[in-house]
C-alpha cells in the first residue's frame, strides 16, 4: 500500500513565503529603486515628479500628505513595526538576551556608527560645506532586509554563526538609527499628541495580551499611535517601533509560540512586499539631468563623504572595534567566526539602503543635498554589496582554522548557510 502523500502547500502560502524571504525583498528593493531613478530621469520625468506631489489624505487631520511623505511616514511605520518586534524577540528570547555573547556584535555595532558619522563630518568640513554636517547620521545606518539577501545569496559554505552576528550588529545598530532619528531629527514636540500617541502604544500592548488579541482592534489602535505620534512632531516610524515592541515575546494562553514570532510572520510579507519596495520607489528617484546637471548633484562634498561613511568607516569601524574588544578584553567571537570572516561582514553593514535614505530625507528636505545624499546612498550600497559579495564567495572557498575565534577552544562543527 502506497504511503500517503504529504498535503500541498496552498498557493497563497508559498506566494507568502516567498514575499517574506531575504532573497525576494533584496530583488524587489532594487528592482523600485532602480525603476524609480531610471523614471525621474527619463524624458517622462516631469510625470514621476507630479507622482510624488500628489497629495492625498483629509487635511481636517492635517494627513494631507505627498505620496512621497505617505511612503516616508505611513508605509515605513510598516517595516518599523516588524524591527520592532524583531528587536523585542532577540531581547527576550534571542541573540541579544545574553549580554556575554552579545556584547562583541553589539560593539561592532556602535563602533560601526560611530566611525561613519565620523569620517562624513571630516570629509564635508574638511571640503569646505560645514552646511552638509547635518547629514552625519546617513551613513550609520545598515539595511537588515538587504544586507541578509546578499549573505544568504553569496555566503553559502559559512557557518550560520555568522548570520547571527550579522543579524545582532544590524538589529542593533537600527536601535541606535531609531535612537537618532527620534533625537536628532526631532523639531519640536506637541506633549498631547505624544502622551495620546503612547497611550495608542499602551492600549495596543494590552489587547494584544489578551486571549483573542482581535485584529479588528489591533489594526484601529495602532492607526491611532501612528495618527497622534505624527502629529507630536517626532517621527510617525517611531509609532510602528513601539507597537513592536509592545509585543509579547513569551509564549501566552498555552500557544506554541510567542506572538512577536506570529505577528512578525504575519506583517513581514506587507513590509517586505508593500511598504519598502514603495518607500524605495518614492525616496530613490533623484533627478540629476536637470538643474545644473550630474556635475553639480555628484560633485558635492555630502557625496563622497556618504559612500566613504558607508563603504570605508562601517568596514573599519566594525572590523576596528571588533579586533580591539577581542584583544584587549576576553570577550571572543562567536565560535566559528575568525576576524577574516568580519570583512565582509562590515561591508555588508555599509548597505544603508532604506534607513540610510529616511535618514538623508531627515537631513535634507529638498534641493541638491538632498539629491546628492540620496545619490550617494545608492552608489556607496551598490558598492558595498559587490565587494562583500566577493569576499564572501574568497571566505567561503578559504579553508577554515579549527579554533577560528582564538579563544583556545576548537569549534564545533555547526550549520552552514545554504
Amino acid at each position: 500500500m502506497n504511503a500517503p502523500h504529504a498535503p500541498a502547500t496552498p498557493p497563497h502560502g508559498r506566494l507568502r513565503r516567498a514575499l517574506a524571504s531575504e532573497v525576494v525583498g533584496g530583488a524587489l528593493l532594487l528592482t523600485a529603486a532602480a525603476l524609480a531613478l531610471i523614471w525621474a530621469n527619463s524624458p517622462w520625468r516631469a510625470s514621476y515628479a507630479a507622482l510624488s506631489r500628489a497629495v492625498v489624505g483629509p487635511e481636517s487631520l492635517h494627513l494631507n500628505l505627498s505620496l512621497a511623505a505617505w511612503a516616508a511616514d505611513g508605509l515605513l511605520a510598516v517595516f518599523f513595526f516588524v524591527v520592532g518586534v524583531e528587536l523585542k524577540n532577540e531581547f527576550v528570547a534571542g541573540s541579544l538576551r545574553s549580554p556575554r555573547e552579545a556584547a562583541v556584535p553589539v560593539l561592532a555595532a556602535v563602533g560601526g556608527m560611530a566611525v561613519p558619522a565620523l569620517l562624513f563630518t571630516a570629509i564635508v568640513l574638511l571640503l569646505g560645506d560645514p552646511t552638509a554636517s547635518a547629514g552625519w547620521a546617513i551613513p550609520t545606518a545598515t539595511d537588515i532586509a538587504f544586507a541578509l539577501a546578499v549573505l544568504a545569496i553569496f555566503g553559502r559554505g559559512l557557518p550560520v554563526s555568522l548570520r547571527l552576528f550579522l543579524l545582532t550588529l544590524a538589529v542593533v545598530d537600527d536601535l541606535l538609527a531609531i535612537i537618532v532619528i527620534a533625537v536628532f531629527y526631532t523639531d519640536h514636540i506637541e506633549p498631547l499628541s505624544l502622551g495620546l500617541a503612547l497611550a495608542g502604544v499602551a492600549g495596543f500592548a494590552l489587547v494584544a495580551r489578551l486571549r483573542q488579541a482581535a485584529w479588528w482592534l489591533l489594526l484601529p489602535l495602532a492607526a491611532l499611535a501612528w495618527h497622534f505620534m505624527h502629529s507630536s512632531g517626532v517621527h510617525a516610524t517611531i509609532a510602528g517601533v513601539l507597537l513592536g515592541f509592545s509585543v509579547p515575546a513569551v509564549a501566552r494562553h498555552g500557544e506554541a509560540g510567542a506572538r512577536t514570532v506570529a505577528y512578525e510572520h504575519a506583517v513581514r510579507p506587507w513590509s517586505t512586499a508593500l511598504a519598502l519596495p514603495i518607500f524605495a520607489f518614492f525616496s530613490a528617484g533623484v533627478n540629476i539631468v536637470d538643474g545644473d546637471g550630474p556635475r553639480a548633484v555628484l560633485g558635492q562634498p555630502v557625496v563622497l563623504a556618504v559612500v566613504v561613511g558607508l563603504v570605508a568607516g562601517k568596514l573599519i569601524g566594525v572590523l576596528g572595534t571588533t579586533a580591539l574588544v577581542t584583544w584587549l578584553t576576553p570577550l571572543r567571537l562567536p565560535g566559528s567566526i575568525g576576524l577574516r570572516d568580519l570583512l565582509p561582514i562590515g561591508l555588508l553593514a555599509g548597505i544603508g539602503f532604506t534607513v540610510s535614505l529616511l535618514i538623508a530625507e531627515l537631513s535634507f528636505p529638498e534641493g541638491l543635498h538632498a539629491d546628492g545624499a540620496k545619490i550617494a546612498v545608492l552608489g556607496g550600497t551598490l558598492v558595498a554589496a559587490l565587494l562583500a559579495a566577493a569576499l564572501l564567495r574568497w571566505d567561503a572557498h578559504k579553508a577554515r582554522a579549527a579554533d577560528m575565534n582564538a579563544d583556545g577552544v576548537d569549534d564545533e562543527p555547526g550549520d552552514l548557510i545554504g
